[in-house]
């Protein structure tokens, strides 16, 4: 019996196919690959980013370099997480970041707080050219003014509701559910 609670917004192929078109957007954005990288945020963001080079690599024959960020060290709730943080490498695209066209690549956009983080460790690290933001869905909820460049879904979520996105990697399955959706 399905669960009332969980709904499939994404299959695995609506997923494939949302980010090739996404891959394609990327390049158009970016005006080319000459100087391109993806950089994604722990944890599914990273996925997604070696799914989206993948893709370019496919579409243009060219290896776009690839990056993480761990932005544990930057969120603005860091006290409330605990005196002792789980964090993760994060490591630039080969080359560095200088005078690039940087795609930060996240999974879900809701508040805007993580990539606000994500920006400021961006920062850090050096000075691209151009950033932009490509996330799989927005779901909307912003508390700070951040908009993707590139979304591949857009949907309403109820309060208390959530999107997840499911990778391989870490969840045996590629797909997007919303939870908590049949409430109210």
């Amino acid at each position: 019996m399905p669960d009332p609670q969980r709904q499939r917004l994404m299959d695995a192929p609506a997923v494939e196919r949302t980010l090739a078109r996404m891959a394609h957007e990327i390049v158009e954005q970016a005006g080319g690959t000459a100087s391109l990288a993806l950089v994604g945020i722990h944890r599914r963001g990273v996925h997604l980013a070696s799914r989206l080079a993948a893709a370019i690599r496919e579409e243009r024959g060219v290896s776009v370099p690839t990056g993480t960020l761990d932005i544990t060290l930057y969120r603005d709730d860091l006290m409330a997480i605990g005196p002792r943080p789980v964090v993760g490498p994060s490591s630039l695209p080969e080359g560095g970041i200088d005078e690039r066209v940087v795609v930060i690549v996240d999974d879900v956009l809701y508040t805007g707080r993580t990539v606000r983080a994500a920006l400021d460790e961006l920062a850090d690290f050096g000075r691209p050219r151009r950033t932009l933001l490509c996330v799989l869905v927005d779901r909307g909820g912003r508390e700070l003014p951040i908009q993707p460049d590139i979304a591949g879904e857009t949907v309403q979520v109820p309060a208390g509701g959530r999107v997840e996105v499911l990778v391989p990697e870490l969840d045996g399955e590629l797909g997007v559910e919303v939870r908590g959706a049949g409430e109210g």
